[in-house]
């Protein structure tokens, strides 16, 4: 009959940590998830920032290049 009781408490120890490990593995697996998805959202985001600034630079190199060339004497 200690025996019985034994296995029962070992089972449920058992049973407990698996339970225990399970949980901590989804948990695991929503951060995972998580990170996965926020750097999909951000990378469009990223590129089409980018995009906006170089072109701005472009945008403003052409006018510089055009302020100058109406100021330069001509020949």
């Amino acid at each position: 009959m200690s025996n019985d009781a034994i296995n029962d408490f070992s089972v449920a120890f058992n049973n407990l940590l698996q339970t225990l490990g399970t949980l901590a593995q989804q948990q695991v697996d929503l951060v995972s998830i998580g990170i996965k998805t926020a750097g999909q959202l951000v990378e469009p985001l990223v590129k089409t920032s980018s995009d906006l600034v170089s072109n701005l630079f472009t945008n403003c190199c052409q006018i510089i290049q055009n302020i100058t060339s109406a100021f330069a004497p001509k020949k």
